[in-house]
């Protein structure tokens, strides 16, 4: 059983690393170079999407990481999980503190009622993503690890 959630979490845990990788060096780089306002209401959509199913994805990847912990406390790499779930941790602190409040006045923002300063907004979030994506490759590295 212990195995079976290993993998889980594992693959649950690297396809959020996978959309997260592709946000930050596929999609917004695509939608950045839209013209006019395109990207813009493409960013604004794109937070309203995954502005709904990215934070059951953060914290169920904490949870399944916190069984693992638990479950395979005294098994080889569990040190290993646990600081993955730190990593982990992180990431939705840095997510709620940093690029959520971004992304909430990103969503709402059409052409006609967004800020002088919306660009800058939107580079700053980049910025904070690439730490985050950063942070959580760390993680899924280290539960991949902890499979060995």
């Amino acid at each position: 059983m212990l195995n079976a959630l290993e993998v889980v979490t594992t693959v649950v845990v690297g396809v959020m690393v996978g959309v997260e990788f592709s946000v930050a060096f596929v999609i917004n780089p695509i939608l950045n170079a839209l013209p006019e306002d395109s990207g813009q209401l493409g960013h604004a959509h794109g937070g309203r999407m995954l502005g709904a199913v990215m934070p059951v994805w953060y914290i169920g990847s904490l949870v399944l990481v916190g069984i693992w912990a638990v479950a395979g406390w005294h098994h080889h790499g569990a040190s290993l999980v646990v600081t993955a779930g730190a990593l982990l941790m992180l990431s939705v602190v840095m997510s709620i503190l940093l690029l959520v409040p971004i992304n909430n006045r990103n969503r709402a923002w059409t052409p006609e009622n967004r800020p002088e300063d919306w660009k800058e907004q939107l580079s700053r979030w980049d910025r904070f993503h690439y730490v985050r994506v950063a942070v959580i490759i760390a993680a899924f590295a280290l539960l991949v690890t902890a499979l060995s």
